[in-house]
């Protein structure tokens, strides 16, 4: 009998945000894989460090970080692979992945790769998307709010679009689309309706307006609310 594989969310970098089944899953597998840079530490693995009770097999699934090699193909044939091995010798794996697996998660091109051949597990997890607006204290939508997730890699024209047809948005994975995306929403006099974020729950995390942000060091791992209609909303309507 194969092993399973557990992909496993485990939050936007708080090691506190961690679910508890997600907790068990990672602690009773023999084998823990990971995302990790070409050179140096993997940042889902130091989120998991403090929970992790050694004897586990680990695995660093290393990969290019520049947008135009992402996704590597190679990488996750390679990955899968290598899994694969552990799997038909009977060992559970758990996969690793910041915020949710199925929120832009790397998991998926995993899972696109394996859920075929043996049985797969997702695990949901607290997405940066959530916890940004926890720890902004800015709610994403109410009642009939529509709310977009916008990617900042998308022109301007296909933003501009997005945010005129929606009554909120988040704009990720900003990095060094920041000035272009700051630029923007000034243009489009949303500025002041936005809120900005980097590094949520983590000891790095910084919120400042939007006008006191320095575009050429806004990170990655950056998001952007953005209500049109203000905080007022909501509020609790009149009876």
């Amino acid at each position: 009998m194969s092993g399973k594989v557990f992909g496993l969310g485990i939050g936007p970098g708080d090691p506190e945000l961690i679910t508890v089944k997600a907790l068990r899953l990672l602690r009773a597998a023999q084998i823990v894989a990971y995302p990790a840079p070409e050179e140096g530490e993997s940042l889902a693995r130091g989120i998991v460090a403090p929970h992790l009770p050694g004897g586990q097999i680990e695995i660093a699934i290393r990969m290019p970080l520049a947008a135009e090699r992402f996704p590597a193909q190679a990488v996750y044939d390679k990955a899968a692979a290598e899994l694969g091995a552990h799997l038909d010798a009977g060992r559970d794996v758990a996969v690793l992945c910041e915020g949710d697996p199925f929120f832009y998660g790397s998991f998926m091109y995993l899972f696109g790769r394996m859920a075929e051949r043996y049985p797969v597990e997702v695990v949901p997890g607290v997405s940066s998307l959530t916890a940004c607006a926890a720890a902004l204290g800015h709610p994403l939508a109410a009642r009939n709010d529509v709310l977009s997730v916008i990617p900042a890699p998308l022109d301007n024209d296909a933003i501009a679009a997005r945010l005129a047809a929606s009554d909120a948005a988040a704009i990720l994975k900003l990095g060094r689309h920041g000035p272009r995306i700051v630029g923007l929403l000034k243009r489009l006099g949303l500025a002041g309706r936005a809120h900005y974020i980097e590094r949520a729950t983590m000891a790095t995390q910084r919120i400042l307006p939007l006008e006191q942000v320095t575009p050429e060091s806004i990170p990655y791992f950056a998001m952007i609310l953005i209500h049109k209609q203000g905080e007022a909303h909501f509020r609790e309507p009149a009876r």
